[in-house]
């Protein structure tokens, strides 16, 4: 293994295998396990920008299904309509009765289903796709509708992240088997592939006759639980995978080679922890005078599965690439990657502005806007009813009757902006310590604002009572102007830092952004609300306006910036509801990082 310190900013080559199996060769070879497995196996989450690459692989991938293979593009911002199926409103109104309209999940029953821009996936579009991924049907109630779909699958998520931040969703990740990256796979590697669908044919034939032991179940599990894998859904794609090897090489059992493979494409992406290196064995208990026989019979029965386990945990740890093994050295898990909620503000309803996020029952009055096709498509069911009931009255009408239920407006949803709150002890106390590194840490976090398009505000705390340096602003150059000109001295009013800092965050909150609230002291309150002296006092008010802060649930940070880690500090958080970050060794940098991480 490589030394992480010495690891280049460029991917370095990952160790091959025994049959020195390269990444890309790795990547065409879950496409064909995919193309014969594909609802056993789930799919493939290939993490990759857009480019020759990438297209290979999908070109490849496409063309190893069978003829005929249904395949589906689900962009983005797709709707659940689209998306499940509803109600064809043009053939309704033409028919005078409900006329269903099949969704991309119902006509990709038996095929592929691509999923674009995947790691920006909407949450609820997700968990619309799993359900229906679990239950391989999709059950439709809505618009007069009532129906059960077939909708069996594999999905290719189309992963374009950029950084460990952003990635698919974990519900969505767990249920792929294959986790291919061909970011650092130059467009010369990426060569042709030597299946073709006739092949997949074939091992689609064999496949429901191939069965893998109990002993190679147990060695696949091992690896897994060696690896640090907490989902069981891995051992069971693993098992998937070395029964579609086997299928692919034309073989009707799994042997150890196939069981390296599962071991190699769907155990080792999934790996937060490094196997315990072998410890020497233990001397051997003197033997049983009873029963000799048995004993020995029992210790060739538990060689095999633990040969095979090793060979199996090998071939998945020469397949870990060498960022990651360098992150399990350091000791960092490797989760499964999340949606990064960064430090955007929080998602807000909005009645005129925003992003469309579906349709309510209502009239547009005050400015709301009417969804002419939702409308239509909620009176269309009851066209016929509508018309003999005219009818009934003497009338004709040819026209489309709409009523006053049937009017449906359309609701929004933006991102609501984020101003960051900087509450810095200017107390002697800090002031002898680390206002300076404070000054220069709040200095990097403004920067990183400013690049985002925050607003940020500065509230300091010293002597008797706490002041606005700057209200909220996107200017970077008063931000800095205010810091720069921040003195110290004085006593420690962080009760009165606390309220200012809160009421800024109310007002903000009010206004409908989102506040964060950071909080910079060593915790040595010795000035009560009212401007008079006494540590007890003053850090009972402290506490006191701690809590109120969490009541009206601000996000909040504490950074403990004292040369040890007080109770004081830690006190503060609690009561805030915040998060506490003692750094008592800490520069500028290491302050912003943090913060940044917290946000």
């Amino acid at each position: 293994m490589s030394n992480p310190a010495a690891m280049p900013d460029s991917e370095p080559e990952r160790p091959r295998g025994e049959a020195g199996v390269s990444r890309w060769e790795d990547a065409v070879l879950a496409a064909a396990l995919m193309s014969v497995d594909p609802v056993g196996t789930g799919g493939v989450a290939l993490r990759s920008l857009a480019g020759p690459v990438r297209d290979q692989w999908l070109t490849i991938m496409r063309d190893l299904q069978p003829p005929g293979t249904p395949m589906r593009r689900i962009p983005l911002h797709v709707s659940d309509g689209r998306l499940l199926g509803g109600l064809d409103l043009a053939a309704t109104l033409s028919a005078g009765r409900p006329v269903a309209e099949r969704g991309l999940l119902v006509e990709a029953n038996g095929g592929i289903v691509e999923l674009a821009m995947a790691e920006r996936i909407a949450a609820g579009t997700a968990a619309r796709l799993t359900m229906a991924f679990d239950s391989g049907e999709v059950v439709l109630e809505r618009d007069g509708l009532a129906m059960r779909s077939p909708a069996r699958f594999a999905v290719v998520a189309l992963d374009e992240g950029v950084g460990d931040d952003e990635g698919l969703l974990n519900a969505l990740l767990d249920r792929l088997a294959f986790h291919q990256d061909l970011t650092y796979i130059r467009v010369h590697e990426a060569v042709a592939c030597d299946y073709d669908a006739d092949e997949i044919l074939a091992a689609r034939a064999l496949l429901p006759g191939i069965q893998v032991s109990e002993e190679q179940i147990e060695a696949l599990c091992s690896t897994a639980l060696a690896l640090g894998i907490p989902s069981l859904r891995a051992s069971i794609f693993a098992a998937r995978a070395a029964c579609a090897a086997a299928a692919l090489d034309g073989r009707s059992e799994v042997t150890d080679e196939d069981l390296a493979v599962a071991g190699r494409l769907v155990l080792a992406p999934r790996a937060t922890m490094l196997p315990p290196s072998e410890q020497p064995p233990d001397e051997p208990p003197p033997p049983e005078p009873e029963e000799p026989d048995q004993e020995q019979d029992k210790g060739e029965d538990q060689q095999e599965p633990k040969e095979l386990e090793d060979q199996v945990l090998e071939a998945a740890k020469a397949a870990i690439p060498a960022d990651l093994l360098a992150q399990l050295q350091l000791g960092k898990l490797r989760r499964s990657r999340a949606r990064a909620t960064g430090k955007a503000g929080a998602v807000q309803n909005a009645p005129l502005r925003g992003r469309p996020a579906g349709v309510l029952r209502g009239e547009p009055r005050a400015g709301l806007r009417l969804n002419v096709v939702e409308t239509l498509r909620a009176a269309a069911p009851w066209q016929r009813l509508r018309r003999e009931e005219v009818a009934r009255f003497g009338g004709q009408s040819n026209r489309i009757e709409i009523r006053q239920d049937d009017f449906r407006i359309t609701r929004f949803k933006h991102r609501s902006e984020t101003t960051t709150i900087f509450v810095v002890d200017a107390s002697g106390s800090s002031a002898l310590h680390r206002l300076a590194e404070a000054k220069g840490a709040v200095e990097l976090l403004l920067a990183d604002c400013y690049v985002r398009r925050d607003r940020v505000a500065l509230v300091a705390f010293r002597g008797q009572f706490a002041e606005v340096l700057l209200p909220p602003t996107r200017s970077l150059v008063r931000a800095k102007r205010s810091l720069a000109s921040l003195p110290g001295g004085g006593g420690t009013p962080l009760a009165s830092g606390i309220d200012l800092g809160m009421m800024l965050a109310d007002s903000v909150k009010r206004r409908g952004g989102t506040p964060i609230l950071i909080i910079m002291t060593d915790g040595r309150a010795n000035v009560a609300r009212d401007g008079t002296g006494g540590r007890a006092r003053a850090n009972e008010d402290a506490l006191s306006a701690a809590r109120l802060v969490r009541s009206v649930e601000i996000t909040s940070l504490v950074i403990d910036t004292s040369p040890r880690p007080q109770q004081q500090g830690r006190d503060l958080a609690v009561e805030m509801g915040a998060r506490y970050l003692p750094l008592p060794h800490a520069d500028a940098t290491s302050l912003s990082h943090a913060v940044r991480a917290a946000g």
